[in-house]
C-alpha cells in the first residue's frame, strides 16, 4: 500500500508555479491575479479565502477579495461581479460558496465571464469539458486528475467507481475520466443516494473515489483487494483525546481500508491541498490566455 501524498504534490506545483510567475514578471513585469468575493462571514468560508490569499502570496501572485455583508441583495452581487468581469486587472475569481439563502446560486455562477471563472463551475466551461475542449475544470476533479497523474496510476481500462454525483465533484470528476486521455479512458460508473446495493458496485471498482458526504462511508468490506481509493470527503467528529476537541476524517473508514489498497489518500493530506492548488493553476492558465 501506498499513500498518495497530496501535500507533498502539492508543494511541488507551487514551486513549478512560482518558478514561472516569477519568470513571468522578470520579462513582463505583470503577475496573475486572483480575485474571490466573499458574501456573510461563514467561517469556513473565511478561513478558505484566507488560504487562498496566502497561497497566491506563496507563489508571487497577487490576490484581492471583495467582503460583502450577508445583506447584500442579488443585484448588488451581480453589479460586483460584473465590474470584476470588466475590470482587465484580474485575470480570474472565484465567488465563494454558499451564499445567502436569498441569492440564488446558479445565476450568480451565470453571470461570471468564462475567461475569468478559474472555479470551472460556469455552464460554458462545463459545456467545454464534456466535448473534451480546452476549459477550467472544477479545482478538486483537476486535482484528483493530477494526483493520478503524478503518481503514474494507469487508469485506461480500469473500472472506476465514483461515490457521488455533484456538480462541483461527482459528475464532473466522471466525465474527465472517462474521457479519451491521460489520465483518463476508464470506463466510469457513478453511485448516489438512490443507487442500490453499493457495495456490489464497489467492490468491482479499479479506483473507488469517495465524495459521498459520509463520514467513513466506506469500509474494507466495499473494497476489492489492491484498489485505488481516493477519499474527497473531510468531517470533523467529536474526539476528546484531541487538544482542538476534534479529529478530521474523510469518507472513507481509512484504518480498515488502507491495507486493501495499492494506493490510497489519506484525510487530511489528500485531496485537499491538491483542490487549492488547481485554483491556483487555473488562475494562471486565465493569466496566460488573456496575454495572447
Amino acid at each position: 500500500m501506498q499513500i498518495i501524498d497530496g501535500k507533498a504534490v502539492a508543494a511541488a506545483i507551487k514551486e513549478e508555479i512560482k518558478a514561472e510567475v516569477a519568470q513571468i514578471i522578470d520579462n513582463t513585469d505583470e503577475s496573475a491575479h486572483l480575485s474571490a468575493i466573499l458574501v456573510g462571514h461563514d467561517p469556513a468560508s473565511e478561513t478558505y479565502v484566507a488560504s487562498k490569499e496566502k497561497d497566491c502570496k506563496s507563489v508571487g501572485m497577487m490576490s484581492s477579495v471583495y467582503r460583502l455583508s450577508e445583506r447584500t441583495t442579488e443585484s448588488e452581487l451581480l453589479e460586483t461581479i460584473n465590474f470584476l468581469n470588466q475590470d482587465e486587472e484580474i485575470n480570474g475569481f472565484i465567488v465563494q460558496l454558499p451564499l445567502p439563502r436569498h441569492i440564488n446560486v446558479e445565476k450568480i455562477i451565470g453571470s461570471i465571464d468564462p475567461k475569468k471563472d478559474v472555479d470551472g463551475f460556469h455552464p460554458y466551461n462545463l459545456g467545454k469539458m464534456m466535448l473534451g475542449q480546452e476549459s477550467f475544470f472544477p479545482a478538486t476533479p483537476y486535482g484528483i486528475v493530477e494526483l493520478l497523474k503524478r503518481y503514474k496510476i494507469d487508469t485506461a481500462g480500469k473500472h472506476c467507481v465514483v461515490l457521488g454525483r455533484s456538480n462541483i465533484v461527482g459528475t464532473p470528476l466522471s466525465v474527465m475520466l472517462s474521457r479519451k486521455s491521460d489520465p483518463g479512458n476508464c470506463t466510469v460508473t457513478i453511485c448516489h443516494s438512490q443507487t442500490r446495493n453499493i457495495k456490489e458496485h464497489t467492490t468491482q471498482a479499479d479506483i473507488l473515489i469517495a465524495a459521498i458526504g459520509q463520514p467513513e462511508f466506506v469500509t474494507a468490506d466495499m473494497v476489492k483487494e489492491g484498489a485505488v481509493v481516493i477519499d474527497v470527503g473531510i468531517h470533523r467528529i467529536a474526539d476528546q483525546s484531541k487538544r482542538s476537541g476534534y479529529s478530521l476524517t474523510g469518507d472513507v473508514n481509512y484504518n480498515e481500508v488502507a491495507a486493501k489498497c495499492s494506493y490510497i489518500t489519506p484525510v487530511p493530506g489528500g485531496v485537499g491541498p491538491m483542490t487549492s492548488v488547481a485554483l491556483l493553476m487555473n488562475t494562471l492558465k486565465a493569466f496566460k490566455a488573456n496575454r495572447k
